[in-house]
């Protein structure tokens, strides 16, 4: 890997598990000065040394315009980053606010997640997501799909996400990577292994469960 272009409003990377879309993903949040587990770069905490190094190696390359605002969403990590804020709430009376006026803990994962999009990703901004998918229902997925759209298109933002998610994928002008053994290649929304593998199992079912007997 010598160089990524950003040059769309959405970048996403696809892939095969442990292809390395969660470790490049969280080494761009690095490289911008975001918390490895998720969060704003007011969040400093860590519940996890295993991070990679990678973002040590990357350098990112901006242009003119700063932004104003960024964020790290991580499924795995959802959790502690709702601890996090808790305490920080307690040090600072009114930060959940900006999370939709209670704490997270006190919503389903799924939840959780919606929440954090709709009343934190104010815009303006770069928002880095990580599988966000394994938290939601398909239609939860096409409700995330929505406020992405309305960041992307409508509030000057740029997103960069690992998915597995097709409905994801589907983001209008999304530049798509596919990561494999031999390296980091752009791929049609199409010929993406997701969307073929979905539209052959939906368009039959019956007949691709025969076909695994």
């Amino acid at each position: 890997m010598d160089r990524i272009e950003f040059d769309r409003h959405v970048t996403i990377f696809v892939g095969e598990n442990g292809s390395g879309k969660s470790t490049l993903v969280e080494a761009i949040a690095g490289v911008i000065g975001l918390n490895a587990e998720g969060g704003s770069k007011n969040f400093n905490f860590s519940t996890n040394e295993n991070h990679s190094s990678l973002a040590d190696y990357l350098r990112i390359v901006r242009g003119s315009d700063r932004e104003q605002d960024a964020y790290f969403l991580r499924a795995e990590s959802v959790y502690n980053v709702a601890t996090e804020m808790e305490r920080l709430e307690d040090i600072r009376p009114g930060l959940m606010r900006s999370y939709g006026g209670k704490t997270l803990h006190s919503r389903s994962h799924g939840e959780a997640f919606l929440a954090l999009v709709e009343n934190r990703f104010w815009g303006g901004g770069v928002y880095v997501l990580d599988e966000p998918e394994s938290a939601l229902s398909p239609s939860r997925q096409i409700a995330l799909l929505s406020l992405l759209l309305d960041l992307t298109h409508n509030r000057a933002s740029q997103v960069i996400m690992a998915t597995h998610s097709p409905i994801l994928m589907a983001l209008p002008g999304a530049r798509i990577y596919y990561l494999s053994d031999e390296g980091i290649e752009p791929v049609k929304y199409e010929d993406t292994e997701h969307y073929r593998i979905t539209k052959s199992f939906l368009s039959d079912p019956e007949a691709y469960v025969r076909r695994l007997r």
